[in-house]
């Protein structure tokens, strides 16, 4: 009975693997675009838990999971993009993989179970193959090796006379001509979708196996001893204190800078080095007051940790404030928006490094803190439209209608497509001057004409753009205004703006 629930569940598994590389081929004409992109992603959700009946066990962790990769469903198919896919993927790998684990012990070593599941993902149905073709059936049954050696000659034998026969026949070959094999670009799309949808079915017990064995991550610099480690600290805040003590003068007071230096060097060249420095900080402060370490329990050494830490994350709060007044003096975009959200990780991290000396927490504490951090920060960007954000900010403070930003970009609202739509609509309201409103409108133009050609076809439509598309129609009316037709020398740069172009001037000999 327990062989043959076993071959039923590998049976039903292969089937479900056909059944989405069928949905596959029928969701994406094209690239995967679309809500289609949820809805394949729901019915792999859907087919996990009919392949794995362990996954509708009633456990926590399970249902978590479950919950969490149907509500990245719902985003990818509301909008899709890669955040929405990375974090869909971990959550349908975790669902896969928790029913051979004990829980979810740690991030820690669910990020090694994940990485480890992602590399032998590819790999893993040809382990699958290989495996049944060496399993030795009971009661005398032929296994697949020995059915594909009864098989081979009859079947290999009888192709070549069918070959042999159609080239000599006219007829045959008509009627085999009528047969439509796949397309190369058909069979290399099914090997791939099968690398992907097979390995969720059936991770490669590799995975669970080494994943559990994975120590705690534990770094030991040499020279860490308590009278080093005093002195390093010190000078540590030392050197923090006198670029803490900079910016407090000349970036949070407002204090005029050195002759020869200008604000928007300062607030540039400043931001991301001090990310990098913070974080270099948190790996020093880990690596020297290891929990159960002399310097650990040191209490000298505690002190100056926490005032490092707390000059550590003063130097993030610049970092932001470096980017927010470079945001100020050009412009908004959605990497800028990601960058504050990252220092803001940054800085939870330093307090939960601090928090993590002062009360004894373990390294599995201190990841899965971080983790949760990170979720927090992440599952909510999925369905928050970031290059929207930066491209009404941009427009709600261009120089050209008061604003105290940069003059408008055109270029990278043209670039940014959909989101830069109902921003620009709300721009071209404004009193602006005839070329720049000639512009706006062959920018909106051009955007809108692109979003309408990508909903009229139903594997690219989106519930976010059908949304926009309606706001959009509603705010210009029946008639709205367009950009001047051009003439047959005429040309538009990706700003709107028009030149001329020259014809080429012809050079030569003239005829005797």
């Amino acid at each position: 009975m327990r062989t043959f629930s076993r071959r039923h569940s590998f049976v039903l598994k292969i089937g479900i693997t056909i059944l989405l590389v069928m949905a596959f081929e029928r969701l994406f004409p094209t690239i995967p675009n679309g809500v289609c992109v949820g809805i394949f992603a729901l019915v792999w959700l859907l087919g996990l838990i009919l392949a794995r009946p362990t996954t509708r066990q009633p456990h926590l962790a399970s249902a978590i999971a479950l919950a969490l990769t149907g509500l990245f469903c719902v985003s990818l198919a509301y909008d899709p993009g890669p955040l929405a896919w990375v974090l869909f993927w971990c959550g349908l790998s975790i669902a896969a993989l928790l029913p051979r684990t004990a829980g979810f012990d740690d991030a820690w070593r669910w990020a090694v179970r994940l990485l480890l599941h992602g590399v032998s993902g590819p790999f893993t149905p040809m382990f699958d193959l290989l495996r049944l073709l060496r399993i030795q059936p009971r009661g005398g049954r032929s296994s697949a090796r020995a059915l594909a050696a009864l098989l081979g000659l009859p079947l290999i034998g009888t192709i070549i006379f069918i070959a042999l026969f159609a080239s000599a026949n006219p007829v045959l070959a008509n009627l085999l001509g009528r047969i439509q094999l796949p397309s190369p670009g058909q069979a290399i799309e099914w090997i791939l979708v099968t690398l992907m949808v097979w390995p969720a079915l059936r991770p490669h017990q590799l995975v669970s196996r080494l994943g559990g064995r994975i120590p705690d991550p534990v770094v030991a610099l040499p020279g860490t001893s308590l009278p080093s480690v005093l002195l390093a600290l010190s000078l540590f805040n030392a050197v923090f204190a006198v670029e803490n003590g900079l910016d407090l003068a000349y970036l949070w007071s407002g204090a005029p800078l050195p002759a020869g230096m200008g604000m928007t060097e300062y607030v540039h060249r400043g931001a991301y080095p001090l990310i990098a420095t913070a974080l270099l900080a948190g790996f020093l402060v880990l690596t020297m007051l290891r929990p159960g370490s002399a310097t650990a329990s040191h209490t000298g050494a505690r002190r100056l940790v926490a005032l490092w830490v707390g000059q550590n994350v003063f130097l993030v709060a610049s970092s932001a404030l470096r980017t927010i007044e470079y945001v100020a003096l050009y412009e908004l975009t959605a990497w800028r928006i990601a960058a504050l959200a990252w220092m803001a990780l940054v800085a939870t991290g330093l307090v939960l490094i601090c928090w993590r000396i002062w009360f004894g927490r373990s390294a599995r504490w201190l990841i899965n803190a971080n983790a949760l951090a990170a979720a927090i920060v992440l599952i909510p960007c999925c369905f928050v439209d970031l290059q929207a954000i930066a491209a009404v900010w941009n427009v709600r403070h261009a120089r050209e209608t008061g604003g105290k930003g940069a003059p408008i970009d055109l270029c990278y609202l043209g670039q940014m497509g959909a989101p830069a739509l109902l921003p620009l609509i709300e721009f071209e309201q404004r009193p602006l001057s005839p070329a720049l409103l000639d512009r706006v409108h062959y920018i909106r133009d051009d955007i809108l004409t692109s979003v309408e050609d990508r909903q009229s076809r139903w594997w690219s439509w989106t519930p976010h753009d059908a949304w926009r598309l309606a706001r959009a129609r509603a705010a210009l009316g029946r008639n709205p205004p367009r950009a001047a037709v051009l003439s047959a020398r005429d040309e538009r740069r990706c700003n709107g703006s028009i030149y001329h172009i020259e014809p080429p001037v012809l050079t030569g000999t003239p005829a005797q």
